[in-house]
């Protein structure tokens, strides 16, 4: 699906029977979410380190977590970016949403900042859907099935692009299709800024 996704996601009045958070948030509060973020400058409602477990969260208490531009700063070794996922899976309840938003690996937003750890992709994220790992173990694929080691499940159910303006623009006239821009980004850089992907949490 190629749209434009929003930069904010929807927001109401946070209960504790509906616990949503803003993980990483820091200058950009959302109203109906607990502000979270490692930074006591930028005061969030809660500081929390998300690089060290466990977090302050209960079980399956989290129905909405929302993560702008964020992860790719999580994560610099695979010990440390699996207790992010599996954090991340612990503290969600059956059917949470968890919206990512992350620049495109391929574009200089990723690439000239020091802070950028780990590049975000949809193909990563699949690897923590216990259905596609197996998939790939029927077929025999040498894909990582993190879901399964990892133990957790989670699916992608939207990825949106966000194309550079230029490209953006060609696109609204009808000069390029969404497909041609897709296929220039595997080769190209700069051609799309972002990704947003929405995943719902299975258990």
């Amino acid at each position: 699906m190629f749209s434009l996704f929003k930069s904010k996601p929807d927001s109401s009045n946070k209960t504790m029977d509906d616990l949503k958070l803003n993980l990483g948030c820091g200058y950009n509060k959302l109203s109906g979410y607990l502000n979270v973020d490692k930074f006591a400058e930028c005061s969030p409602d809660l500081v929390v380190d998300l690089e060290t477990f466990p977090w302050p969260f209960e079980n399956d208490s989290v129905s909405e977590i929302y993560l702008n531009h964020v992860l790719e700063h999580l994560g610099a070794t695979v010990e440390t970016f699996k207790g992010i996922i599996q954090e991340l899976y612990r503290v969600c309840r059956h059917d949470a949403i968890i919206q990512i938003n992350v620049p495109h690996p391929r574009h200089d937003n990723f690439l000239d900042d020091p802070t950028h750890v780990r590049a975000i992709t949809p193909n990563l994220m699949t690897l923590f859907d216990r259905s596609k790992c197996d998939e790939w173990e029927k077929l025999d694929v040498a894909n990582s099935q993190l879901a399964k080691y990892w133990h957790v499940d989670m699916r992608i159910t939207e990825v949106v692009f966000m194309p550079v303006p230029k490209y953006l623009e060609a696109y609204r006239s009808g000069a390029i299709t969404d497909r041609e821009i897709a296929e220039l980004a595997e080769t190209q850089n700069n051609i799309i800024s972002e990704y947003s992907i929405k995943l719902k949490v299975v258990k």
